[in-house]
Formats: C-alpha cells, structure tokens, sequence
C-alpha cells in the first residue's frame, strides 16, 4: 500500500504544480517539454532497457502516443487553472470509462449489471461535478476537463494496445513514448520561442524538472504496486483512483479555495461508489 500511497501524492502534486505554475511566472510550453526530459533520464537510469528493446517501433501507435502525450497534459494545465485540481482529477480518473465502451461496443466484451451501473453512476458523476454557476467564462472553460476526460480516456486504449508488444517489457514502452514526446514538446516550445518572443529561462528548465520528476514516480510507483499487489490488481486499481479524487478533492477546497457546490461533492461521491462498482465488476466479473 505504501506505493500507492506513494503514487496518489505524486500524481495530485502534478495538478499542484501546475495550479501554483502562474503563481511564479512559469512558462507550461517549456516546462513539459523538460518535464519528458527528465522522464527520459529517469526511465534511462532505473529501467536500464537493452538497446535492442529501444529501436525506432513499426506500429503508429507509439508515435499517436507521443504527440498525445504533451498535448493532453497541456491540455491537464489548462484544466487545473480555468476549473480547479478537483474536477480535473475527477475528469481524468473517470476517463477508464472510455476503455471500457470500447472494449464493449468494439471488442464486443460481456457486460454484467454491476458494471453497467458503474458506468452510468460515472457518466453522472461526471456531470455533477462539473456543474458551474459561475460566469459566462467559467461555463466555458468547462471544454478542458472535458478534453482532458477524452484525452486520457484514448491515451489508455492505445496504451493498451502497445502494451501487448512482445518484444518489448511495459517500462520500456513508456520510454520509447517519453521518447517521441520529447522532441514534440521541445518543437513546440521553440515555435513558441520565436514566434512570441518567450525566452527561455532557467526557472522554466528547474519547474519541469520538478514536474518530471513526480509525473516519472507517478508512474513508476503505480507499476511497483502492481508487482507487490499481483494477487490484487483490484485494490491497486480502486485505491489509486479514489485516493487521487479525495486527496485532490481535499487540496483544491481547503488549499487553493476552490468553489465547490452541493451538487460537485455529490458529484465526488457518485465518482468513489463508480470506481469501486467498475473495479469490482472488471476483475470479479460482475
């Protein structure tokens, strides 16, 4: 328990990171683009995958995967800042429900009451959470957390898919992505660089260090509580999600003051009881 424990500070401390980001001026653009490089290094230093493992891979996936990856956590920036850490992590847990439709509706998967149940109970939840009686500029902004739902909702089917390369152990298929998604960021903050005049600055390569870092053990942890808990794929899966919706739930109310009706806490309720019902239906068969 103690890597998930692990993994949930990290992955809530991202969306800190990028919540507390204008606070001190940082450039997002540049601080992703080093945030993979860091991971890059990381991955380097503690998987130590052979050379053969790391040739340039045939499939399209990887490099869907590799342009995927920056925009969508671009796009988790701009989530936490219009709408909160709270209903960013909710969007973005509540995401395994889209792997979830499509291993029913494409791959023709058997689905029992109790993960029908969850599934709608998480597409309320969704929708309570993201109620807003706010301004006309806060209704709009509610784009994000929906694309960042979408966003890693497709990131998990197509890490699923390359997950099945047998030439290739999970850990070095994250790196041959952080890979792809390097020079993609970096092209990105360039292009940025000199078309709006944003230099570069050594704050912005020390903040995505920061931010590479705990996104790295975000994963790497989440990983090792798979190997401890092999016998309980379950407890990891519904632990982490829940742990990162009431942690991150917790820090935006009580630390960055984030607004949250009635309706949103319900929101955080049903999101739990999905969780929980999901899990137990997609390793009981329920």
């Amino acid at each position: 328990m103690v890597y998930i424990f692990i993994s949930v500070i990290c992955s809530v401390t991202v969306g800190v990171l990028f919540k507390l980001a204008s606070r001190y001026s940082i450039n997002i653009q540049q601080a992703i683009a080093w945030n993979y490089l860091t991971a890059i290094i990381l991955s380097l230093l503690l998987f130590k995958p052979a050379v053969a493992q790391l040739s340039l891979p045939s499939t399209p996936t990887y490099y869907i995967l590799g342009i995927l990856l920056p925009t969508i956590f671009w796009i988790l920036s701009r989530s936490v800042k219009a709408v909160g850490i709270a209903r960013t992590d909710i969007a973005q847990r509540l995401s395994l429900i889209i792997p979830l439709l499509a291993a029913y509706l494409i791959f023709q998967e058997a689905f029992g009451g109790v993960k029908i149940v969850g599934l709608v109970l998480a597409f309320l939840s969704v929708v309570l959470m993201l109620i807003n009686k706010g301004n006309a500029k806060s209704k709009a902004s509610i784009i994000f957390p929906v694309l960042v739902f979408l966003g890693f909702g497709t990131v998990d089917i197509l890490f699923k898919q390359i997950a099945a390369d047998p030439s290739r152990p999970y850990a070095t298929i994250l790196l041959l992505v952080f890979l792809i998604a390097f020079p993609l960021a970096l092209a990105a903050a360039l292009y940025q660089r000199f078309k709006y005049q944003r230099s570069f600055k050594l704050v912005n390569v020390l903040y995505g260090m920061l931010l590479g870092m705990f996104n790295f053990m975000n994963i790497f942890f989440y990983l090792k509580a798979h190997q401890a808990l092999s016998a309980q794929p379950s407890l990891v899966f519904a632990s982490m999600n829940i742990g990162v919706v009431v942690l991150g739930t917790l820090l935006g109310y009580f630390l960055f003051k984030e607004q949250l009706s009635k309706l949103n806490f319900a929101g955080v309720g049903l999101a739990i009881v999905a969780i929980v019902m999901i899990t137990i239906a997609q390793y009981y068969g329920s």
